[in-house]
């Protein structure tokens, strides 16, 4: 049962590797989304959480990303991309096109109007709505307007070709290739129209409802598309939100206006056909963002780092919209997105982040918990929870807390618990990790596998072994007279007294 829990608009899970943080994102956001204490849902099966979580992805209120040193603004919010069209005469040409990135995107949805307020209207936005231009027979008042308006289509020419375009179909004579494969084959149910009445204004605005369709009895304008519509009788300038651009001439094509923007012109129209429509999305997005300190993150946000504080998203006291740069659109964050980030804090602290990334998070700790493992069956007279507890005791002294080893890397022997499998774990993931934490520093590695307490060298996980420089390199004092060398003792993996004698 929902408890209507509310958390913070932006989460960071941070801890050591191995602590569970990308795992934890799942159990986040289901508990978001469904307004569940964390606890509750913690305490589920988690294949059942596991398996809602991928459902709240498939319906786009749950998006995941993952940040890297080449990540950047242009994947995030927008950027400008190469594209092949063709033209009327079938030339083809390299044009750009300003797309847009995951995140904008994943706002968009969530602004997109969940559901109609009233019940006998079934009409829905879908997912990812395109917004089409369409002229009515030209601009300003006509017949075909106001049939069109009065009884829910929207109607196109060329009825030379027939009813049926296809490829063999001839346009050379009379062109609208182009037109008829966006009105015939490339626009979809839950797409929006925006009809128009002169190059800078529009006069409604609707959702298409039906397939293509061949109507016989008009005289003219015989392809049609049927339409819920929104809003009518505006005379709205758009000229701002499309970039500064008036519309062209050409029939049908899809503009660069965003959903947004729509909504603020059917919200700016107040009509009282657009309230009966139209419910804004009260359901909980979730964009996850894996590894969030590996971006660069101003170059990453840019200007939205301002735009995702709780006090600055779209319908709160201080709501700010900001213009993007490429699309020259208004922007803003729902408030119903929340975010969160994971972060490994052996990569970096959270003290050398940005100041602005941590100013905008909250940041919740995830430590290595050793309990989790107590319910492993033995394993040779093995505790592994007690082995794991003193080694990040050792490593917390030699380094700190943030390079401890986290508790899922032994999460394998709950299903397989034998010394073979932990061998496994040690041989390809702890040993080589603390490699890297102390840079190859082999006598504290030992100090670590308490290795320099243990009585009998066959147990030890890193062996020491001493050279004498002369019996190499002869009489000189180029070099040591002693030289220490390490090696791993590969034997002692499979030996139970070797993983005792760490606690």
């Amino acid at each position: 049962m929902n408890s209507n829990v509310d958390y913070p608009k932006n989460i960071i899970l941070y801890g050591p590797p191995g602590t569970g943080k990308t795992y934890h994102t799942v159990i986040y956001a289901v508990s978001i989304i469904e307004k569940r204490n964390i606890e509750d849902v913690i305490a589920e099966n988690y294949s059942d959480v596991k398996s809602r979580y991928d459902s709240y992805v498939e319906k786009s209120q749950i998006a995941f990303t993952t940040f890297h040193q080449s990540y950047g603004y242009e994947e995030f919010v927008e950027g400008i991309k190469p594209v092949m069209s063709e033209s009327e005469e079938e030339e083809t040409n390299i044009e750009y096109t300003i797309e847009r990135g995951v995140f904008r995107k994943f706002c968009e949805q969530a602004m997109t109007p969940a559901k109609s307020k009233n019940s006998a209207d079934s009409v829905l936005f879908n997912k990812d709505p395109v917004i089409w231009k369409v002229s009515l027979d030209g601009t300003g008042d006509n017949p075909v307007r106001k049939d069109c308006l009065e009884n829910g289509h929207i109607r196109i020419g060329w009825d030379e070709y027939g009813e049926h375009v296809t490829d063999e179909t001839d346009f050379a004579q009379h062109g609208g290739k182009v037109v008829l494969n966006a009105f015939i084959n490339k626009m979809r149910e839950g797409d929006i129209v925006l009809s128009c009445y002169s190059a800078s204004m529009i006069d409604a605005i609707g959702v298409i409802t039906g397939e293509y369709e061949w109507h016989p009895e008009y005289a003219r304008l015989r392809r049609l598309r049927t339409v819920k519509w929104l809003a009518k009788d505006l005379r709205y300038n758009i000229v701002e939100m499309n970039g500064g651009s008036t519309m062209t001439l050409a029939t049908v094509y899809k503009m660069s206006v965003s959903l947004a923007d729509v909504l603020s012109v059917l919200e700016t129209a107040n009509s009282d056909h657009q309230k009966t429509l139209i419910s804004p999305n009260q359901e909980r997005y979730v964009f996850i963002i894996d590894e969030i300190n590996r971006g660069n993150i101003a170059k990453v946000f840019g200007e939205l780092i301002t735009l995702i504080e709780p006090s600055k998203r779209i319908g709160q006291p201080e709501e700010v919209k900001l213009l993007l740069p490429y699309s020259k659109k208004t922007f803003g964050v729902p408030n119903n997105v929340y975010i969160i980030g994971t972060m490994n804090t052996a990569d970096r602290s959270i003290a050398i982040m940005d100041t602005a990334l941590r100013r905008r998070f909250n940041f919740i700790e995830m430590l290595p918990d050793e309990s989790l493992l107590d319910d492993i069956d033995d394993i040779d007279g093995i505790n592994v929870s007690a082995m794991l507890k003193k080694m990040n005791q050792r490593i917390s002294l030699l380094l700190d807390r943030e390079h401890t080893i986290g508790h899922s890397y032994f999460m394998p022997l709950k299903d397989m618990p034998s010394i073979e499998m932990l061998k496994t774990i040690f041989k390809n993931s702890i040993i080589p990790l603390l490699q890297e934490y102390f840079f190859d520093d082999y006598e504290k590695i030992r100090l670590v596998f308490a290795d320099n307490q243990k009585n009998n060298s066959e147990v030890e996980f890193i062996t020491r072994y001493e050279t004498v420089a002369n019996d190499l390199f002869g009489n000189t004092d180029a070099v040591e007279e002693l030289i220490i060398n390490y090696s791993i003792n590969e034997s002692a993996l499979l030996r139970p007294e070797s993983y005792i004698g760490i606690y």
